[in-house]
């Protein structure tokens, strides 16, 4: 089953998804360890691994690089976040091609020109291009895509731009018509009343996905009641990942021996347990015992003692 299938299967028979934000193929190991649907790459954390601003500052190759790697080290399916599209229509059917190629399930486009800046950086100007220009991106993907199933998110940045509900209703409205197959309606209220508001007064008839970054305290329960399919936790594991890094920096500096280290830190065995090191030396002692079986080692005295195979 291709990944974009099995996230199709998984949207008709989950209440909701539970999708987890990566930077990299261990951040995307731990979300798969830990259980959640899928894995979102994320252009604010991958940028900020860079120490770049989230700002198309990175290209689409950059990002496709990052996703490709996911998807070849995990199991559940990668959902891109792929920004304005790189471009124009034609930027986003090669960027469509590009990541259905690579095994990712679904990209997500948004709204916003380009270059674009993030959505939640203070006192920034979030400028949308038009409806008809977004269409015409979202036409352009659909005609791409192969697999029917490889999602296509449109993400309308109406709310976050301050244009008002209406505005933002009309160009989910627009953008399904087009071909989205889900919407991702994106706010930076701290509260969940916007995005519920949204989907109590929207008549569409795709998944709606939220991004809750800035109102936390919403509930899944609260989510699933307001029709909402697709919960996307974007970040919190690049934040985890600083203050973690940071904090037992500034104890190993300040400190006289690394045993005084009060933040926890993983045990050697946990990354060898990650990196599938133990498979490697199962299947080099596989690879002994045919070489073994057809000869090639028995005519080397004590080859064990004094030579490695690899």
């Amino acid at each position: 089953m291709e990944n974009s299938d099995y996230l199709h299967e998984l949207i008709e028979s989950k209440k909701i998804l539970k999708v987890g934000g990566a930077f990299d193929s261990m951040s995307a190991k731990l979300v798969e360890i830990n259980n959640f649907d899928a894995i979102w790459t994320g252009s604010f954390a991958i940028s900020a691994t860079h120490a770049l601003p989230d700002a198309s500052i990175l290209t689409m190759t950059e990002f496709l690089n990052v996703s490709a790697n996911i998807v070849e080290s995990c199991k559940i399916p990668v959902i891109a976040d792929c920004d304005t599209g790189y471009g124009g229509p034609s930027n986003v059917s090669h960027t469509v091609k590009k990541f259905e190629n690579a095994g990712v399930a679904a990209i997500c486009i948004e709204d916003k020109t380009f270059p674009k800046q993030n959505s939640l950086l203070k006192n920034s100007s979030q400028k949308l291009i038009s409806e008809k220009e977004f269409v015409a991106k979202i036409l352009a993907a659909k005609d791409t895509k192969i697999n029917k199933n490889f999602m296509i998110i449109a993400r309308t940045e109406a709310l976050i731009a301050e244009l008002g509900m209406n505005e933002a209703i009309q160009r989910a409205n627009a953008y399904e018509k087009a071909g989205a197959d889900a919407i991702l309606i994106h706010s930076k209220q701290n509260t969940a009343d916007e995005v519920i508001e949204f989907s109590e007064s929207w008549k569409g008839n795709i998944p709606l996905i939220v991004v809750p970054t800035t109102y936390p305290t919403v509930s899944i329960d609260e989510l699933i009641k307001n029709k909402f399919k697709m919960i996307i936790y974007a970040n919190q594991t690049l934040r985890a990942s600083y203050s973690a890094m940071n904090n037992t920096l500034k104890e190993i500096m300040n400190g006289d021996k690394i045993s005084d280290i009060k933040q926890e830190i993983t045990s050697m065995e946990k990354i060898f347990e990650l990196q599938e090191m133990y498979e490697i030396k199962n299947q080099e002692k596989n690879i002994e015992e045919d070489l073994k079986k057809m000869g090639y080692i028995d005519g080397w005295k004590n080859a064990k003692k004094n030579i490695s195979i690899f």
